[in-house]
C-alpha cells in the first residue's frame, strides 16, 4: 500500500505546540500547548497576561521564540503568507485597520489586491456592507463613522475575503455596552471558527471554550463558567 499523502495527514484546526515567546528579556508566553478546534473560543486574562501576543501568533503576526504554531498544518514561520490568507485578524482599534477614505473603498481593498474581477468586487462589497449594517454608508467617509460602525467596517474588510478562521484582539475595548453586545452577536453568528481575546467576561456564555492566561501560562481551559470563575479568583 502506498504511503498517505502529506495533505491527508493534516489535522485541521489551530495547533500551538510548546510555545514560548519573549520580547528581549521579557517572556510573555511560556510553554503554551493547545489545539483549538472549537467553533468559538475566547482567551481571557489580566493586563500583561499574553492575550494579544497569543492572538497574533495564530496568523503569523508574531513568530514564537520557541515552539511551533500551525493552522490546518501550515507552519506560521514557514508559510506565513498562506496562513494569513486563511486567518483574518481584527485589531483592538479599528482606526489602525481602516486605511481608505470611504467605507466601500476600504472593504474593496483586499479584493483588489487579490485581483478579483471588477464585477465580483462590486457584488461582494455590496453584499458584505449590507450584512454588517453599512449598506447606506458605502460612500461615507470612514473616519466619520461611529465607534461601533468602525468596528463593523473592520470586520467587513476582513470577512469580505472569506478567511477560514477569524481572530479578534480585544475588539470591544473602545465600545459602549450596546455596541459590545452587537459585535458579540455578529461574531457568534459567523460561520468561521473564531478566537477572541477579550476582557468582556459577561459576553462569553455562548462560547464553547475559554482559555485563561496568567503570567503567560495557561492556567484554565474549559467551559466559560468554569474558566471565568478561575479568572475572577486570580483577580481577587
Amino acid at each position: 500500500m502506498s504511503a498517505a499523502s502529506p495533505r491527508s495527514q493534516v489535522i485541521p484546526g489551530i495547533r500551538i505546540s510548546q510555545v514560548t515567546h519573549a520580547y528581549g528579556a521579557r517572556t510573555v508566553l511560556k510553554d503554551v500547548d493547545l489545539r483549538i478546534t472549537e467553533h468559538k473560543t475566547a482567551v481571557i486574562g489580566g493586563n500583561g497576561s499574553g492575550k494579544s501576543t497569543f492572538a497574533r501568533l495564530i496568523n503569523g503576526l508574531v513568530i514564537p521564540t520557541q515552539g511551533r504554531v500551525s493552522v490546518d498544518g501550515m507552519d506560521t514561520k514557514i508559510q506565513g503568507k498562506q496562513v494569513r490568507r486563511q486567518v483574518g485578524f481584527v485589531f483592538q482599534d479599528p482606526d489602525a485597520q481602516i486605511v481608505f477614505p470611504t467605507v466601500a473603498e476600504d472593504v474593496a481593498f483586499g479584493l483588489k489586491a487579490r485581483r478579483e474581477p471588477a464585477g465580483t468586487i462590486v457584488e461582494r462589497v455590496a453584499e458584505v456592507l449590507d450584512k454588517f449594517g453599512l449598506g447606506d454608508y458605502a460612500d461615507h467617509p470612514a473616519h466619520l463613522l461611529s465607534g461601533g460602525q468602525k468596528q463593523m467596517l473592520a470586520l467587513a474588510s476582513v470577512l469580505v475575503l472569506n478567511p477560514a478562521y477569524l481572530v479578534l484582539d480585544e475588539p470591544m475595548t473602545l465600545l459602549d455596552l450596546k455596541n459590545k453586545r452587537l459585535i458579540t452577536e455578529v461574531v457568534l453568528a459567523l460561520e468561521q471558527p473564531v478566537v477572541l481575546a477579550t476582557h468582556e467576561l459577561d459576553l462569553l456564555s455562548d462560547f464553547q471554550r475559554v482559555v485563561v492566561l496568567d503570567g503567560g501560562r495557561v492556567v484554565a481551559d474549559g467551559a466559560p463558567a468554569d474558566s471565568v470563575r478561575t479568572y475572577r479568583r486570580l483577580m481577587d
